[in-house]
């Protein structure tokens, strides 16, 4: 904390403040539902790219991934490397259906497919979860704010969310966009920057960390094992473990349910002035996202090297674990420490600009699911668009809410095990939607009946994986499959179980049918 001084402060100020008013410039831009959600369908691609780029590189890339690469090695990228081919896969097969379709939400293609009460499923899914996903982002980078600057976490919670909710409510999905798009330059500033200090302080530079670096094999796929020596993780599938190959499915499977069901990226689609627009956009998220997960992970990487030639006792406690320190706390106190007066402020600008941009599109596309799926659907389907636009607004201000006293709970209630009840909340609500859109997409087969049986099946496999991570089972009934894998599994078996009882309710069906028409032959 003694490195932060006024001039860090001032560049937070400065910061708060351009955000704040992007709220009020672009307000008069979101009179109608098409201009608060899409910007009446006239975005270009790049800015798009950005915004999507913005939104998937939460605050915590600033965090797990050069305490990754610090402690361990770069297993964790392996996911990512499959997201080139996931957006080649929406590029061809799920983006041009939802700009020909003329979508707001992600999920009026599920009604038409399969009938109403699978969309309604999907809708209410969502919104839960990005209540749970927006506290546990606000709470996490609150509490990461508080630990560099030694401001009241409580006032973290508030500045941070009062923020983001101001300009994300005004201005609809044109603040979001905008404000994302210097959130991403201020991410890559940041990001840089704290790069660039490390690397100029090593004797030998650059050339001295990737030497020592892959003397120590902190480039290759490895991780520590149940004794805390380091090992190469397997190629070979074996879901009982990670291994290299199952990882790159789980990042294809995590990919593929981003680009084709969540609503963030569909309101993009949506929102861009063309379906080659669309494309730009999805590409230069791609593009922009790969290299800086690579970024982050090359920064703990070099702070591992830099803390080998300059060794202190407080970098070696978080290299080992010693004293119940954490290697998430490595970059914080890399910037508070050895970070210039006025970097260290812009360094954690684009922590809290990695945060606020998750957090704005998942209030404007929770804002968006709850007014087209569930209010307008269900509850009020013939009210002006003036009305709706009320609507959209107010439950953006309620989503705020729900964040700002969620945030507040978790940091309330903080231990280890309510964070990991929120996650395995959050994957219970997800769960086995890339199915349903796979079932939808590619066969003709299923309807609300089977999607439902499917849904209860990937719910009660997610719980059983959930509750045999918290060790909450008896031996007997623990899973001896990784919990890494629930997610991936979960949409198989939500495709294979709606796919076979669609199969079962059709005939089913048609010998009901059949017995209608011949009574004499049944």
């Amino acid at each position: 904390m003694s490195n932060f001084s006024f001039w860090d402060y001032g560049v937070l100020i400065l910061y708060f403040g351009s955000m704040a008013a992007l709220g009020p410039l672009f307000a008069h831009k979101g009179k109608t539902t098409e201009g608060y959600f899409l910007g009446d369908r006239s975005f270009p691609g790049w800015l798009i790219g950005f915004s999507m780029f913005a939104t998937s590189i939460s605050s915590m890339t600033f965090v797990a991934y050069p305490a990754d690469a610090y402690k361990t090695a770069w297993y964790r990228m392996t996911p990512n490397y499959m997201l080139p081919v996931a957006v080649f896969i929406a590029a061809i097969f799920f983006l041009p259906f939802f700009r020909r379709t003329r979508i707001v939400s992600a999920y009026e293609f599920l009604e038409g497919r399969f009938g109403p009460w699978t969309r309604l499923y999907a809708a209410v899914a969502f919104i839960v979860s990005q209540v749970i996903r927006v506290s546990l982002i606000l709470f996490l980078v609150s509490v990461l704010f508080h630990e560099m600057t030694g401001m009241n976490v409580y006032y973290c919670i508030l500045i941070g969310g009062v923020v983001t909710s101001f300009y994300t409510v005004l201005g609809g999905i044109q603040a979001v966009m905008w404000t994302d798009f210097i959130q991403s330059v201020v991410l890559w500033i940041g990001g840089l920057g704290t790069l660039f200090v490390a690397l100029r302080a090593m004797p030998g530079g650059v050339g001295q960390v990737l030497s020592m670096a892959s003397e120590a094999g902190k480039f290759s796929m490895m991780d520590l094992n149940a004794e805390g020596v380091m090992e190469a993780i397997q190629f070979s599938p074996d879901f009982t473990k990670k291994t290299v190959s199952l990882f790159l499915l789980v990042g294809l499977g995590n990919w593929l349910a981003e680009y084709s069901s969540n609503q963030n990226v569909i309101q993009r689609y949506a929102a861009a002035r063309s379906a080659k627009q669309a494309r730009v956009a999805v590409w230069v998220c791609c593009i922009f996202s790969v290299p800086t997960w690579a970024l982050f992970m090359f920064i703990g990487t070099t702070l591992w090297a830099f803390f080998q030639v300059f060794p202190t006792e407080e970098a070696a406690a978080m290299l080992t674990g010693a004293g119940g320190t954490k290697a998430e706390q490595i970059l914080p106190y890399f910037i508070i420490n050895y970070l210039p007066k006025g970097v260290s402020g812009l360094v954690i600008a684009g922590v809290l600009a990695a945060a606020m941009s998750s957090l704005s599109g998942s209030i404007n596309a929770t804002s968006a699911v709850s007014l087209v799926d569930v209010y307008k659907r269900h509850i009020a389907p013939e009210k002006s668009d003036r009305h709706y636009v009320i609507v959209a607004k107010s439950v953006g201000f309620i989503m705020s809410v729900l964040m700002l006293v969620g945030a507040a709970l978790l940091q309330y209630m903080q231990n280890s095990t309510l964070q990991d009840s929120a996650t395995i909340l959050t994957a219970l609500t997800a769960g086995g939607l890339l199915g349903i859109y796979l079932l939808g997409f590619f066969t003709k087969t299923g309807d609300d009946r089977s999607v439902l049986v499917g849904i209860a099946f990937t719910l009660a496999f997610t719980l059983w994986m959930g509750l045999s991570k918290l060790g909450w089972l008896p031996a007997g009934l623990i899973s001896p499959i990784h919990s890494y894998y629930a997610g991936v599994l979960g949409h198989i078996l939500m495709f294979a179980i709606g796919y076979l009882f669609g199969i079962y309710f059709k005939k089913v069906s048609e010998f009901d049918e059949f017995e209608k028409n011949n009574p004499d032959l049944v």
